[in-house]
């Protein structure tokens, strides 16, 4: 079977597709806030899952964003393990105020660009669709980063997205998202009390 067939399959069955990335989502954001490596190639499955399942529903900015979030976890993945390497443990990073507005106006700008494209490929809710998408990037790159501003972002963008998902009947999906804002709570509680590295990661 090539591989256009079997993405064709999944596809057609995005509703199994769907639960299991509800889980393997769960399973990897709770592994994220105890701060464990197990959490990234859990993390890298409900990605994949998840693309094929927005696929369907025609949310195409979010399909689109599993594709980077495939990318930043493997990035996330080998950044985590280098630092438990050097310290013995992932420590958390602070985020300083320059790499902040950075980061907004590189969500800001990612909103205008994927609503546009999203708009074009008639889309289901372009731009709200592209904003959660391009802050869920930066909240992504945070995370990577070990910064804990990303539960903070997570917290916001996840209720805006229980929203869309109520609106486009992935009910299944909104649950799960009202999940993950308790989840990212947990993560901020975990997070700001865990060891903390005395300077920020350069950004090169």
């Amino acid at each position: 079977m090539s591989a256009s067939s079997i993405f064709q399959y999944l596809v057609q069955h995005w509703s199994w597709i769907e639960f299991a990335g509800w889980a393997t989502t769960i399973l990897g954001i709770w592994l994220t806030t105890r701060r464990t490596l197990w959490c990234w190639p859990i993390t890298l499955a409900a990605d994949v899952l998840y693309l094929v399942v927005f696929y369907r529903a025609r949310l195409l900015s979010d399909a689109l964003l599993q594709v980077f979030f495939i990318v930043f976890t493997l990035y996330g993945w080998w950044n985590w393990w280098r630092g438990k390497r050097k310290e013995g443990e992932v420590r958390v990073a602070p985020l300083s105020l320059i790499h902040a507005l950075i980061a907004v106006a590189a969500g800001v700008a990612g909103t205008f660009i994927l609503g546009a494209v999203a708009r074009r490929l008639n889309a289901a809710l372009p731009y709200l669709d592209a904003s959660l998408a391009s802050f869920s990037l930066v909240a992504s790159w945070w995370q990577a980063r070990r910064q804990i501003a990303n539960w903070w972002l997570w917290i916001v963008v996840d209720l805006l997205y229980i929203g869309e998902y109520i609106y486009k009947d992935l009910w299944l999906t909104a649950i799960l998202y009202a999940a993950l804002v308790g989840l990212a709570i947990l993560g901020l509680h975990d997070w700001s009390r865990a060891p903390h590295e005395a300077h920020v990661y350069s950004e090169s």
